[in-house]
């Protein structure tokens, strides 16, 4: 576990405890943490979520189907 010494604003201070409060956290490092979960979520790309790879190394297992041109696919797909 990091510990910092953090200068922060009467504000940033106002929504940590309100954070704090609304979650029913112990004290304001586990709302930072759990703030910092939540922005992390949209901030990872997809590419490098968990559920992605996972979902994409079940794609990676599906059958291969060759069209071999353009026009095949598109009759395959019925375009």
């Amino acid at each position: 576990m990091v510990q910092a010494f953090i200068k922060i604003s009467n504000e940033t201070n106002q929504i940590l405890n309100i954070v704090k409060a609304r979650f029913g956290l112990k004290d304001k490092s586990q709302a930072i943490e759990a703030i910092a979960a939540e922005y992390g979520q949209i901030l990872l790309e997809p590419a490098l979520r968990p559920e992605f790879i996972e979902r994409s190394r079940k794609i990676r297992k599906n059958k291969k189907i060759n069209v071999r041109t353009v026009k095949n696919l598109k009759k395959r797909l019925g375009v």
